[in-house]
This record gives structure tokens, sequence and C-alpha cells, in this order.
């Protein structure tokens, strides 16, 4: 499959498991509250992405309904997000 044949969805999910990957390693040396509102700020990105790429070419983006990808991403997100914001300094 050329590179040109590849659902942009597919390039999306790249992008998402590189932020994840950016986002654990940030999280394991240090800077978690980066980290994991890195990996927040991706999942919420690639759920907006695959509520506005077609079915088509949602390629990997695509798990089951496009409501139900929007929705998980989107919690799971957000959830991160939130997390990273109202932890405690104290656990820092």
């Amino acid at each position: 499959m050329s590179d040109a044949s590849r659902p942009v969805g597919t390039l999306v999910y790249a992008l998402l498991l590189a932020a994840m990957a950016l986002g654990l390693l940030l999280v394991g040396l240090g800077p978690w509250r980066l980290g994991l509102a890195l990996a927040g700020i991706a999942f919420v990105l690639a759920a907006v992405a695959r509520l506005l790429i077609g079915e088509n070419a949602a390629g990997l983006l695509r798990v089951r309904r496009r409501w139900f990808d929007v929705a998980w991403m989107g919690v799971i997100g957000i959830a991160l997000v939130t997390l990273a914001a109202i932890v405690p300094a104290a656990f820092s």
C-alpha cells in the first residue's frame, strides 16, 4: 500500500501513538503533569479527528462506530487532563 492510498485516520493514529509514547516518557522522567496533559490532549484531538474524518478515511482510528470512538477517546482525554490539573502539588 503506497503512502498516498493510506487513510488519513491511520496518520492521526500514528500521531496519537507518538504523543502517547512521549507523554509516558515524560511521566517516567519526572514531569508527570506535562506527560498526562500531553496524552490527554492527544486523545481529545484524536476524538475530534475521528468526528471529522469520514468512515472510509478513518483507517486505524476506527475501532467501533463513530459515536463510540469519539466518546471513549474524549472521556479518556478529558480525564487525563483533569487528573493532571487537580492532583495536589504535594504529590508532584
